[in-house]
């Protein structure tokens, strides 16, 4: 569904992701690895249109995308949770949910989806007419995951989900994660939390300065205890 193919991308004149490449195969979990300022997040930027690449391909669904804008990007079918969420905190959360579906024009669809979301979210049914800055951390979580599934998109970037989030909601997160891919989501996930990338990711690639350094299935990553102290902090 999606490959990069020796990606350069910079930020001004910093080289920031240097010939990156890694493929998310239809109905997949892969997992992007790495310490901080490993080039995870600006990998995703990148894939949306959001940091400048130079060189390489980005294909989805088989054409480049490479140089599109965010906009068109999410309109071929590619939605992002960043890890900030990005919420409008004085908006309700009807109304950010609202505006995730803000580039599609199938009104009756836009209504079923909305549903679909207060049934799948429960938490955000009871909250729909207040502010997003009411909502707890968990909350947040599950109203930036809502939001971004109100694109429709065929594939979806997952930036550090579990931060700031207690154990109990981490366990939420996942079991999220899978359920969506149950249902044919394919899914890019960032995250530094080992634990929870390996729990549901089939695939992982480890980045390190920018640069692709390791890939292989999560069932092996898992048992390279030096890799992974190597690479990912222990």
């Amino acid at each position: 569904m999606l490959s990069l193919r020796a990606v350069d991308a910079f930020y001004g004149k910093v080289n920031v992701l240097k010939k990156v490449s890694f493929d998310i195969p239809k109905g997949s979990v892969i997992t992007l690895l790495g310490a901080n300022g490993a080039g995870k997040t600006t990998s995703l930027n990148t894939i949306c249109g959001f940091v400048y690449c130079k060189s390489g391909e980005i294909l989805f669904d088989g054409r480049n995308i490479r140089g599109l804008p965010p906009h068109q990007i999410v309109r071929l079918g590619i939605s992002q949770v960043s890890q900030e969420r990005n919420l409008f905190n004085k908006m309700t959360v009807l109304e950010n949910l609202e505006l995730g579906a803000v580039l599609r024009k199938d009104k009756a669809n836009i209504k079923k989806d909305m549903e679909g979301m207060f049934s799948s979210f429960p938490k955000l049914r009871d909250r729909r007419n207040n502010k997003a800055m009411s909502l707890s951390g968990g909350e947040l979580q599950m109203l930036a995951i809502a939001r971004a599934l109100m694109a429709r998109p065929k594939l979806l970037l997952m930036d550090e989900p579990s931060s700031g989030l207690a154990s109990y909601l981490i366990l939420e997160v996942k079991e999220t994660i899978k359920r969506l891919n149950s249902a044919g989501l394919t899914i890019l996930l960032v995250e530094q939390n080992t634990n929870l990338a390996f729990s549901v990711a089939e695939v992982g690639y480890i980045l390190r300065n920018g640069e692709t350094v390791f890939s292989d299935k999560i069932s092996n990553i898992k048992n390279k205890k030096e890799l992974v102290a190597s690479y990912l902090g222990g």
